[in-house]
């Protein structure tokens, strides 16, 4: 049955202006100019260089407010335990390569005892028996200790390095959460608005079904649309949640405080080139710096174990107070109770096996680390060849999507002009209305899957701490 007449499109006309539908509910907005649309904010900044710790201010939530990008980044780099850990291991490095740096500083031992001899004055370590005493020892020359130390600070450095990836995979994350959180939020107002207009064109379908101006049919496509659109919400609202959670276990935000959420688009873009792009991951990505510390840390402990053949030498000394009731008149001919002895003790190896052992051991060592820094290098091009690609298909794809959706309100405002001229039908609106509903949350979900592939080939590339400072 048709829909045209002079009295039924005017009826239609003033219904379809009560109706939240078309171009009287949602301007038309140039998705080209998104930013316009969504409020854009000046990119928020946030340091993140491994120097430097935000304010406790800075890191406070607001009471009743809307929680900017900037205020997430900074709670959650103050109350993520993954950097707390990685801190705490990074100071576990430090003191690790403190241990082998004091046995080139000062010692100082002091002690007392009282022990029987019957015989030979001696004790089990080999010493005299004595009331007290005192012991002194600093290396000096040992380069497989000195091997040792310098691999622990390589080591250490690669715990630094560490703690800036935790920190680099904590500020992404969060980053996605807010932007995947104010998208959903945005298609769920949408979808709201599209839902209350197909409540509203099924009550219409079903009154003109009853007037026998509408086949039965109508009805159920109408119900179907209905059906579909909150099945879609509440898709959304179950990701909202989980989303949301996850936002709140980052920043330590209590259940009991609202979330709001700016709908931001800050600009993750780079107009560097891929070989640009390249060398920079090579010179910055964590897992290779961390591999080339360790290979040089390998090639300090080869070097230190091949210096095994050298001598070591140590300063030391020696104070003791002896007794007389331990028998040393009965074998020596003079008895002193005050004894000192400093020297310079120096051991030189004539064979050692165990020394050739550990060389072998440290060059397998050593050539195994330098193929995995090669293969790390190899890797790293692939991978950041592959994240500029993908950033490239993202960027095409979310033109398309804009421009899929630009076509959609061009059409939809051309209906709205053929139904004030009464040329078209209230059912042509809403199929294109919910066409331009489609189309809106198919571009957020473009927008935002662009700047995910953009905050990925930053972290892969090093510039993290440059883009939130």
């Amino acid at each position: 049955m048709g829909w045209h007449g002079g009295a039924l499109a005017l009826a239609l006309m003033a219904l379809f202006a009560a109706l939240p539908l078309g171009a009287q509910v949602t301007p038309h907005v140039d998705p080209h100019n998104y930013a316009a649309a969504r409020r854009e904010t000046p990119v928020p900044t946030v340091p993140v260089s491994s120097a430097t710790i935000p304010s406790a201010s800075a890191a406070q939530s607001p009471s009743g407010g809307t929680l900017t990008l900037r205020q997430a980044l900074t709670m959650a780099v103050q109350n993520s335990r993954e950097i707390a850990l990685a801190r705490v291991q990074y100071s576990v490095a430090l003191n690790a390569a403190g241990q082998y740096r004091s046995e080139f500083l000062p010692n100082l031992y002091t002690g007392s005892g009282a022990a029987y001899t019957s015989g030979f004055p001696a004790t089990p370590g080999g010493q005299a028996p004595a009331v007290f005493s005192m012991s002194y020892t600093e290396g000096l020359f040992n380069l497989p200790l000195r091997g040792q130390l310098k691999a622990a600070n390589e080591r250490a450095k690669s715990q630094k390095v560490e703690l800036d990836r935790v920190r680099d995979d904590v500020i992404v994350r969060t980053a996605s959460c807010y932007l995947e959180l104010a998208k959903i939020r945005h298609s769920l107002d949408l979808l709201g608005r599209e839902q209350a207009s197909a409540e509203k064109i099924l009550q219409v379908t079903r009154d003109r079904a009853q007037a026998g101006q509408e086949l039965p049919i109508e009805i159920t496509r109408s119900e179907l649309t209905l059906a579909r659109a909150r099945q879609r919400i509440i898709h959304l609202e179950g990701r909202q949640d989980v989303v949301e959670q996850q936002l709140r276990n980052l920043t330590g935000m209590p259940d009991s405080q609202s979330l709001n959420v700016e709908t931001e688009e800050p600009h993750f873009a780079t107009e560097q080139q891929e070989a640009e792009l390249m060398n920079l991951a090579l010179e910055r990505d964590a897992v290779l710096r961390e591999d080339e510390n360790e290979r040089r840390a390998r090639e300090d402990i080869w070097k230190g174990e091949r210096g095994g053949y050298w001598p070591t030498v140590s300063v030391v000394g020696l104070y003791q107070v002896l007794g007389r009731f331990n028998n040393y008149n009965e074998f020596f001919n003079h008895f002193q109770r005050n004894n000192v002895t400093i020297g310079i003790d120096v051991h030189i190896p004539i064979f050692s096996a165990k020394t050739r052992a550990n060389v072998a051991l440290a060059k397998s060592q050593l050539d195994a680390a330098e193929l995995a820094v090669g293969s790390r290098r190899q890797q790293v091009r692939l991978d950041v060849a592959q994240k500029t690609r993908d950033v490239r298909e993202l960027d095409a794809n979310r033109e398309v999507a804009r421009l899929d959706l630009k076509l959609a309100q061009e059409s939809l405002a051309d209906m709205q002009a053929k139904l004030d001229e009464g040329r078209a039908t209230l059912r042509d609106i809403e199929e294109l209305r919910l066409e331009e509903s489609d189309k809106w949350v198919a571009f957020l979900d473009a927008d935002f899957a662009r700047q995910q592939g953009q905050l990925v080939l930053l972290q892969a590339t090093g510039q993290l701490a440059q883009l939130f400072q």
